[in-house]
């Protein structure tokens, strides 16, 4: 099997499993992975598709240097271009891409201080590694807002964007899943500590860098559950690598 047909069962797993989890939204939101050295060639699923009929050979290839497909038949979301073709055009480091509006993520975004404070293992894990993006213009349609959106992300891995989603990028299509499943349970976690109207308990600033830090040494756990999850799909969904 070739490294791009790999990427591509792996990324349409991506699709399915964010079905199931029910972070995805209508036909939108966009999943996209890079296939080429400097990034800047990308499979990303096609225009207004549902999640669950994505599969690793309908995924559309394009080129974020090369906007004429957007006067084709062939265009993608005109959003899903305006963010994606400018995060993997101006940031290399963002092999894979998730863009989503999961429930307590986007419930959390809405707020006057979406930020997410430490408060357990998960919440801490982005402690000082999430961006914050406060200055929501209406849907990414333009290149403009796009590449306002690509620079927002200082060099991290994740970004709550405010009032609207959030949007992660990692190494691997099984770091980048691993990144956007903790980061909703996070939010979920902020979202429920609010309800309760008690005041929060933060840890200190030491115990969450330290508890943020101490996520590295579980790195090969995101490839872990990320196979036996493709194992799973496997049994219920097969087709997704089709």
């Amino acid at each position: 099997m070739t490294q791009e047909q790999q990427l591509r069962i792996d990324l349409a797993a991506v699709f399915r499993l964010v079905s199931k989890m029910d972070m995805h939204e209508s036909v939108a939101n966009h999943l996209s992975a890079a296939v080429s050295q400097d990034g800047k060639q990308f499979l990303m699923n096609r225009r207004w598709m549902h999640f669950d009929n994505v599969t690793a050979s309908n995924l559309q290839q394009l080129d974020s240097t090369d906007d004429s497909v957007m006067s084709t038949s062939e265009a993608p979301d005109i959003s899903a271009w305006a963010i994606h073709g400018n995060v993997h055009r101006n940031f290399p480091k963002a092999r894979v891409i998730l863009h989503l509006h999961p429930t307590y993520a986007t419930a959390l975004s809405t707020l006057k201080d979406p930020r997410i404070l430490p408060l357990d293992n998960n919440t801490a894990r982005f402690y000082n590694r999430i961006a914050y993006d406060k200055n929501y213009g209406g849907i990414a349609t333009t290149e403009q807002e796009g590449a306002r959106i690509a620079q927002t992300f200082d060099g991290k891995d994740a970004l709550m964007m405010g009032n609207h989603g959030v949007t992660v990028v990692g190494e691997t299509v099984a770091k980048a899943f691993e990144t956007m499943y903790y980061l909703e349970k996070a939010c979920k976690t902020m979202v429920l500590a609010y309800s309760t109207g008690q005041p929060l308990n933060v840890l200190s600033d030491e115990i969450a860098e330290k508890t943020a830090a101490s996520w590295d040494d579980f790195d090969g756990a995101a490839q872990a559950h990320f196979e036996q999850l493709k194992a799973m799909l496997d049994k219920t969904d097969p087709d997704y690598r089709d």
